[in-house]
């Protein structure tokens, strides 16, 4: 059964929230630290002020319920999801699938330029805002892809393209491989490729380049992936218990994997934020890093078009995604980092478009 869902965070949560911000324990700093030693503590305490005295939850309450909402059952969970209807009946289906530390949230500026020509499904990932917490262990791309099949099923949607980044993109790839007859195409705006010396490519100064940023990568893993994929649960007590915790949790990577020319401005981040402190889900959106690296990969046969921001945490190399995916469709931006509907909407829609209205014309 689908119903119709309405934000609706009790006042309750709001008032616990600006109580705790004004309790904060800030720790000591460093006067020459800067990035040093991680985020700077100015940075942290402007942001933290800004949610406790001038952010308006409620005003962007009101904004996310001018779209219509929905909550279902799949798979013993439940699934938050936007459901936008194109003006024209006949047109393309698209879900388009978040990451991490993004949420449905990443697709409001594109909502109104993609649904001119593709009804779309904008899902929570299970264990995300309203679509969390998860109930049970093994929540990995391919169980999320399926749930993702059905939920298309529920909906009515025969042909359908998938559209994500980050954790988005092996979703909606894991999407192609679950129902290939199903899904015309997969765009993805994150695409790691890592070295294979095996392949025995000749590549071009540009691809070295960045594949010696995924190298470098791979022998430093970040902190934040270390610590979700690994215990989850424990950063997970951190960051439910303080929200200035949970901010910069969040914020470091805003800061971090965003076009400095385009960045995320601090009101959408602090609604970023807010989703996941008022909805409790710091653990089990963690919990996709813990249980994706467990999980199967699935090949995927359908086309696929890559989208590569300059600014993202790597950069694609096609030769080498090539041996991966039939990939059909392939575009460089100059402008435009990790959360790319959210820095670049226009480019990234205009794209988006284009890939899907190749696969299947617009009809009506």
């Amino acid at each position: 059964m689908i119903k119709p869902f309405r934000v609706d965070v009790p006042q309750a949560a709001l008032d616990d929230l600006a109580d705790r911000l004004s309790r904060t324990r800030w720790p000591d700093e460093l006067a020459d630290a800067g990035w040093d030693y991680g985020f700077p503590l100015a940075r942290l305490k402007e942001l933290a002020e800004h949610w406790r005295t001038r952010y308006d939850w409620r005003a962007h309450e009101a904004r996310l319920n001018e779209l219509p909402h929905f909550v279902t059952e799949i798979d013993g969970q439940d699934i938050h999801f936007v459901h936008v209807r194109s003006a024209n009946p006949d047109a393309l289906a698209l879900i388009l699938t978040h990451g991490w530390p993004g949420s449905f949230l990443e697709f409001l500026d594109v909502v109104g330029p993609l649904s001119r020509d593709f009804h779309l499904v904008v899902p929570s990932i299970p264990g995300y805002g309203f679509s969390g917490p998860t109930r049970e262990r093994g929540w990995d791309a391919e169980r999320i892809a399926r749930a993702w099949a059905e939920l298309m099923d529920r909906l009515g949607y025969d042909r359908y393209g998938a559209q994500g980044g980050d954790f988005g993109a092996g979703i909606s790839l894991a999407l192609g491989g679950v129902a290939p007859d199903r899904v015309v195409g997969v765009h993805v705006n994150y695409l790691p490729t890592r070295p294979d010396p095996e392949a025995g490519l000749v590549l071009s100064a540009r691809d070295e380049a960045r594949l010696d940023k995924v190298r470098q990568l791979m022998a430093n893993r970040p902190p934040y992936q270390a610590l979700q994929a690994l215990t989850p649960q424990t950063i997970g007590y951190a960051l439910t218990d303080s929200p200035v915790g949970q901010l910069v949790w969040i914020a470091e990577r805003f800061a971090a994997w965003t076009d400095p020319a385009t960045p995320v401005d601090d009101e959408r981040i602090l609604t970023d934020v807010s989703l996941y402190w008022l909805t409790a889900t710091a653990a089990s959106s963690a919990r996709l890093h813990h249980d994706a690296a467990r999980g199967t990969k699935l090949p995927c046969p359908v086309p696929v078009g890559v989208a590569v921001f300059a600014h993202d945490i790597t950069q694609s190399v096609r030769p080498l995604a090539e041996r991966l995916y039939d990939v059909v469709h392939w575009s460089e931006f100059e402008h435009g980092g990790h959360f790319a509907a959210m820095e670049v909407p226009e480019p990234f829609a205009r794209d988006v478009r284009e890939f899907f209205l190749a696969r299947e014309p617009a009809r009506g």
